[in-house]
């Protein structure tokens, strides 16, 4: 069991890597990752969750690919984006960036998102979830991830073994703080839901890579948390047992995906077979972490589908 989480978390730390190399071929100047200060967030709410057990290194930012990437949180956060009130639908979603349970791409897999819902009048919520520690010296920091993009590509190659992985480990147990930071941001929203405008019994959650996996943890494990709907954007998409009542599903991945565009669609034919809605986009091109980055592959479309999947299922309108 623990080689087998080790092999998957050696595989979703090369998404950070393979992301900007699949997704960000123009931006290639501007691979360097360079540390910055961490960014004022004014609007940044801290969960209940506490301190991440047994943490010594300090939660640091860096920049790259034009964006911007938060590692080593030990203390999690949700910071809410909240559409113009004429608007506002009265829907919410969760958002959980990815990459690989060391860093977060807060902008690709995160603001951008939630602002782009907000837009469409759908209040969203950014989690900065807790991560596990990395070196504190960004060279340190650097090598590291380079040595688990190696083997990241490599067990991609090796014929969907991240999703075999996937698979294989016990979520409910891997990632323990991860699922206690989501069930404390959906908390926290139905606590603030008049407030915030937002119908307590229309918050979904939408993940990204290793968001992705924190979102379908969530929904099977994550107990009183209950998302009425989940979109998971290019995570792993092996089977699982699907719960009675199991919420809407949306799934976007490119067939190119050096991480998971090899490992069969396992989670689509649970869904199905489970009589649960399920969504499925498979795009011939786009790899892994092309989030909210333009591009001229049909995998930028992912947004506008998952906001007519969103309408098609009445969460763009007022109830």
């Amino acid at each position: 069991m623990h080689t087998t989480i080790r092999m998957l978390s050696r595989t979703l730390a090369g998404a950070v890597t393979l992301a900007a190399s699949f997704a960000m071929p123009a931006l290639a100047q501007d691979d360097a990752m360079t540390p910055i200060a961490i960014p004022a967030q004014p609007d940044a709410i801290v969960l209940n969750t506490g301190a991440l057990p047994g943490a010594t290194v300090a939660e640091s930012w860096h920049r790259q690919y034009g964006s911007v990437f938060a590692r080593n949180v030990t203390i999690a956060t949700l910071t809410p984006f909240l559409p113009d009130p004429a608007k506002a639908s009265g829907a919410a979603v969760i958002v959980a960036p990815g990459g690989g349970f060391r860093t977060l791409s807060m902008n690709n897999e995160g603001w951008d998102v939630a602002r782009a819902l907000a837009d469409r009048g759908v209040a969203a919520f950014v989690l900065k979830y807790r991560l596990n520690q990395t070196p504190a010296d960004m060279g340190a920091f650097s090598q590291s991830m380079a040595r688990m993009f190696t083997q990241g590509a490599r067990d991609g190659e090796n014929k969907g073994a991240a999703a075999r992985a996937a698979q294989q480990q016990d979520p409910a147990k891997a990632l323990a703080p991860q699922i206690a930071d989501a069930r404390a941001a959906f908390a926290l929203v139905r606590s603030r839901a008049a407030a915030w405008h937002v119908d307590p019994d229309r918050i979904g959650m939408v993940g990204f890579s290793a968001g992705a996996m924190l979102t379908m943890a969530t929904a099977l494990h994550g107990q009183d948390a209950k998302p009425a709907f989940i979109g998971n954007v290019y995570g792993p998409l092996a089977a699982v047992q699907v719960p009675a009542g199991a919420p809407p599903l949306f799934v976007a991945l490119a067939a190119d995906d050096p991480l998971f565009g090899n490992g069969g669609f396992g989670l689509i034919d649970s869904w199905r077979n489970a009589k649960r809605p399920v969504e499925f986009h498979l795009y011939e091109q786009g790899g892994h972490g092309f989030g909210m980055y333009p591009k001229t592959t049909t995998s930028t479309g992912w947004f506008d589908a998952f906001a007519r999947w969103l309408d098609m299922h009445g969460y763009l309108k007022k109830k």
